[in-house]
């Protein structure tokens, strides 16, 4: 695996080293040493390789946003938040949605360090992507999607924070598998990367031919294997936004029944479901869980993993069902029943002024 902070023309050598194979019309020779560049006069395919890099690299922007006053998120992911996020069409970012959830403003900068104004257009939290729409042009060409599922295991990526190749490093596949996560969240087959990188909030993972197949969601200790350690990186793949695009164009969100929410974040720890943060106001604070209770069964089935407790929720019905659980606090079980509700309820909107 290979990782760069070298100055930009370093990165960019070391890009076409690794691509070479896979771009053609790059000449086999073609990854000298910087010395040998200096000394030979740069190959048109060179010139074109590395203007389409540096095109690249424009379309990733820096996001930048405030929450409103009274964010129910603000206490787990500030009220000020900064990453990354890609033009795919004129006018459309796409970026990560926990930068951008309750927002009360919003701005977009591009490398020409143009900065517009834009809003939160639209929310998928089964994806957790989120789509801004700028007010006015930015000025760069937008990032076409690639394909997700083609990428290899090993294959090498570009992973790309806003800054241009003074941020981007390279990295390899190292695991392509279902990812869950503590706050009723999870993808069927996320990509997972190594080495990590610092900035990967909305920072683009790019495929060999410098097209966008994930948005940087996650750092993770476990990026090749569940139980193995390696520091990497969980990225969304754009394979999940091409269907439902047009949706959160139109709508804002994904048409049709949402998914029940309740408002636990909780751990797996020792063949048990422990509950390590309820929401305030959620479904679940107000039906009377606790921080330190212990998730045992929904609806009389035994839960003891993310998937079993997501899947039996998810399979009771839509946004609003009633749930039935069984809590166990201390050494006493406590039957609940948690009214669920549309995730997307929870936020607070900005006031009309």
């Amino acid at each position: 695996m290979i990782r760069t902070r070298h100055p930009s023309r370093s990165l960019f050598l070391a890009l076409a080293a690794v691509f070479a194979a896979s771009l053609a019309w790059i000449p086999a020779g073609f990854a000298q040493t910087e010395r040998e560049q200096t000394l030979t006069k740069k190959d048109p395919a060179e010139a074109e390789f590395e203007r389409k890099v540096e095109e690249m690299f424009t379309s990733v922007v820096r996001v930048r946003m405030k929450a409103v006053e009274d964010a129910r998120s603000s206490e787990t992911l500030g009220p000020t938040r900064a990453g990354s996020g890609i033009l795919i069409e004129p006018g459309w970012v796409l970026t990560i949605g926990y930068l951008v959830i309750e927002p009360d403003s919003i701005e977009v900068i591009a490398s020409n360090r143009k900065t517009l104004p834009a809003t939160l257009a639209g929310y998928d939290h089964a994806t957790g992507f989120g789509l801004l729409k700028v007010q006015g042009d930015l000025g760069v060409k937008p990032l076409p999607l690639g394909d997700s599922a083609a990428l290899a295991l090993r294959e090498p990526v570009i992973v790309a924070p806003f800054g241009g190749q003074d941020t981007a490093s390279l990295a390899q596949v190292t695991s392509k598998r279902r990812f869950t996560g503590s706050w009723e969240y999870l993808l069927d087959s996320a990509i997972f990367t190594a080495p990590a990188t610092d900035g990967w909030a909305g920072a683009a993972l790019v495929n060999r031919d410098l097209k966008l197949v994930g948005v940087g969601s996650l750092l993770v200790r476990n990026a090749a294997e569940p139980d193995a350690m390696l520091l990497g990186n969980m990225f969304v793949p754009t394979d999940l936004l091409k269907p439902i695009l047009a949706q959160l164009k139109a709508q804002g969100r994904v048409a049709g029944p949402q998914r029940p929410w309740l408002g636990l974040a909780t751990e797996e720890m020792q063949g048990r479901l422990l509950v390590t943060r309820v929401s305030p106001e959620s479904p679940a604070d107000q039906s009377g869980i606790r921080q330190g209770d212990v998730v045992v069964s929904v609806d009389g089935q035994a839960v003891k993993t993310h998937v079993e407790l997501y899947e039996k929720l998810w399979k009771l019905g839509a946004a609003g069902v009633e749930v039935p659980m069984k809590i166990l606090r201390g050494v006493d079980e406590r039957d609940v029943r948690v009214k669920s509700i549309d995730r997307f309820e929870y936020f607070k909107a900005k006031k009309p002024l």
